[in-house]
């Protein structure tokens, strides 16, 4: 996969409990058509798809699963996140390489900032790494979702 450092989410981010990915998207403020009286309205998963990769790349421990939340907000500090979707992988999933079945940027991310929320069912871990960010392609023959 290829990815883009500005498109990052998450770069081997540890996670050992409920956290936000380390980095936003910021997709820009909307425009305003000449004459209209509100700005244009947004929704990133209609359309062209916008592959999108969420790659646990190093194995996880001790937890009972491991829940990914896509998420999108109107201001950076994510005071009132709205989930877009969401993806709940068991800990016998969460090895190395695995991929989440989440392929593109889902409908309804309308907001101007996006990220990804990870959380922690169970017993917090002390290994595991995810990277996730917007790629220029997701490879899904023999990928198992």
């Amino acid at each position: 996969m290829i990815f883009d450092r500005t498109l990052l989410f998450s770069n081997a981010q540890a996670i050992t409990a409920d956290a936000a990915s380390t980095d936003i998207v910021d997709l820009g403020a909307t425009g305003t058509v000449y004459g209209a009286a509100a700005a244009l309205s947004r929704d990133l998963g209609r359309g062209e798809s916008v592959p999108l990769l969420i790659q646990v790349v190093e194995s996880f421990n001790t937890l009972t699963s491991l829940r990914v939340v896509v998420q999108c907000d109107d201001n950076s500090g994510f005071s009132s996140a709205k989930d877009v979707l969401e993806v709940t992988l068991p800990l016998a999933s969460l090895v190395a390489g695995r991929t989440f079945p989440i392929i593109a940027v889902p409908p309804g991310v309308n907001e101007r900032y996006m990220r990804i929320y990870y959380d922690v069912i169970g017993t917090n871990p002390t290994l595991g790494k995810v990277t996730a960010g917007v790629v220029a392609g997701v490879q899904t023959a023999g990928v198992n979702f």
